[in-house]
């Protein structure tokens, strides 16, 4: 088998009946796990979204980054998360319980790898990093300066 004919990710993942199975356990752990949890704007949107449809929009853009025809109809990533003021702790933790629900379903590595890629796409867009200090940062804050 040539790789152009190589089925889509979406294909070899088995369809949108599969991925959202998959989607399913990985938002009730994302949902549960205390690690994340601990940041209470995360608490506090895990108790006010609505679990189906955080799956649904998760399910959504999953399949339609992996090659499914469907739309992902949610806000940007950024919109939706910023607020949340997530850290890279938090991002590994995440990463984490996607890792166990690839586990727990088998999934192969190839695939794995490739979920992987698209999920970090939205890496930047998610994660909050703190400011830096530095010489050029207070440089930049006039207000800091002497007066």
């Amino acid at each position: 088998m040539q790789a152009q004919d190589k089925p889509v990710l979406y294909d070899r993942l088995g369809g949108v009946y599969n991925i959202a199975t998959v989607i399913d356990d990985l938002i009730d752990r994302v949902m549960a796990d205390p690690r994340l949890n601990a940041n209470p704007r995360v608490d506090e949107a895990h108790h006010r979204v609505s679990p189906a449809g955080f799956k649904y929009l998760v399910t959504e853009m999953l399949c339609g980054a992996a090659g499914g025809p469907q739309q992902y109809s949610g806000r940007p990533m950024g919109d939706s998360h910023r607020h949340l003021m997530i850290t890279d702790q938090e991002w590994q933790a995440f990463m984490d319980d996607l890792q166990q629900t690839f586990d727990r379903f088998a999934v192969p590595q190839p695939e794995q790898d490739e979920v992987r890629a698209i999920v970090e796409t939205t890496k930047e867009a998610i994660i909050v990093r703190p400011l830096q200090e530095g010489p050029e940062e207070g440089a930049a804050r006039p207000h800091l300066a002497a007066g």
